[in-house]
């Protein structure tokens, strides 16, 4: 999933919290362990062990309590200080009875920290330092020195660290929510990406309809109509070049929907197609189709498909302008195979038309079918990489060219 390492980075760093205070916990079990172990006999002990048991108590039940009520809420803080208040209770009993208590004023001093921030926790943790000198003091008045250097030196140690943990938490936040961000920014490329694509598929798809199954359709018309006027013996004729007609838009249309390589070119290649163009052209308009092929049809075999079906589409298009708007007599059409390039030229002697107003200007109506086929050609032909270059002008016929690069 595209997904995937944001989310086990963004595990990783809100597992570092909870691995923090996992630590901490330890820390105080083992301290109260150290404890009961170190408690004298007798029925002072029961006393000591039972000032344990509450201390631990209360501090797993403000973990319970953190847990049980989100961050924020009002009454979550106000529990947390009364919890804080009994476990320093708890924790000042402990002093009394037990000189290794002292030692809890260290988990305690991050506690402290954390539920009072800023000056208001430097000056408890200096509090809890004072009594835990007092109280070390009292069960070691031999100490000297080193009974006031230990708590402070925890005390200085305990500051820095909830400083350095609460900058850390910061930055997993800023850094949680850059992972976020991210996230949501390459969710919203690939939905991008997935509405270019459609709108590329359906200006591919309109080019496709425009190429096939509309020039099929208007040729049929055509035929009709010349049916409709031809005499007797020459209706039938006509008629059976529309339904030869109608037959190859059939397949057309059917390959299209399959988005298989164009029926004109399925198991011929481009040559034969443009055979068949040119011979159905010939048959059906009257106009004088002249083709001219490479002498080696074996140069054409390099040719990729997605290149051929560009060929046989510029032709197609070209060839239903002539007929539908040129008012030509003669119609060339050369495909040649150059050094690296692969060339198609096609020519008539027609009315001809502005081309820079055709390519500038968008269609005036819906059926201004040149200026459509002929814009869908130009953008078919630069998604292949190649060039299209037309030719022509009022009364003067119209030359249109495709060139692709291709390997030899």
């Amino acid at each position: 999933m595209a997904t995937a390492e944001p989310d086990r980075a963004g595990s990783s760093l809100s597992r570092i919290p909870v691995a923090l205070a996992v630590a901490l916990h330890v820390l105080v079990v083992a301290l109260c362990l150290v404890i009961a172990v170190n408690a004298p006999t007798g029925g002072f002990a029961a006393v000591e062990l039972g000032v344990v048991a509450v201390f631990l108590a209360v501090w797993f039940t403000g973990v319970a309590l953190a847990r049980a009520r989100p961050a924020g809420d009002a009454r979550r803080s106000a529990a947390a200080r009364v919890w804080l208040g009994a476990l320093t209770a708890a924790w000042l009993v402990l002093i009394v009875v037990s000189q290794e208590a002292i030692y809890l004023a260290f988990p305690l001093f991050f506690v402290l920290l954390q539920l009072l921030p800023g000056l208001r926790g430097v000056l408890a943790v200096a509090a809890a330092t004072v009594v835990a000198v007092v109280a070390f003091a009292r069960h070691r008045p031999d100490a000297g020195f080193a009974g006031v250097l230990g708590p402070v030196i925890g005390a200085a140690v305990a500051v820095v660290i909830a400083n350095a943990y609460r900058a850390l938490l910061t930055e997993i936040a800023e850094r949680q929510q850059l992972i976020e961000d991210l996230t949501a920014t390459r969710a919203a490329l690939v939905e991008a990406e997935r509405s270019a694509g459609v709108e590329a598929e359906r200006a591919r798809l309109a080019r496709e309809i425009h190429d096939t199954v509309s020039q099929s359709l208007s040729s049929i018309i055509m035929l009709l109509h010349a049916a409709d006027r031809a005499p007797e013996s020459a209706r039938a004729e006509r008629v059976g070049q529309a339904r030869q007609a109608a037959q190859d838009a059939l397949a057309e249309t059917r390959q299209f929907i399959a988005e298989l390589q164009p029926a004109a070119l399925h198991g011929r290649g481009v040559a034969t197609a443009l055979t068949r163009l040119a011979d159905r052209t010939r048959a059906q308009s009257g106009l004088a189709v002249t083709l001219t092929l490479p002498p080696d049809l074996d140069d054409l075999a390099a040719v990729p498909t997605p290149v051929e079906v560009g060929l046989l589409r510029v032709a197609q298009n070209a060839v239903a302008n002539v007929v539908q708007h040129a008012w030509a007599s003669r119609l060339d059409i050369t495909l040649s195979r150059l050094e690296g390039q692969i060339v198609l030229d096609v020519v008539d002697d027609g009315v001809g038309f502005d081309v820079d107003a055709v390519f500038r200007a968008e269609p005036a109506q819906p059926d201004d079918r040149m200026s459509f086929g002929l814009r869908g050609v130009r953008d078919r032909v630069a998604a292949l990489g190649g060039d299209l270059i037309v030719e022509s002008g009022p009364g003067e016929g119209t030359s249109v060219v495709a060139l692709f690069e291709v390997d030899r």
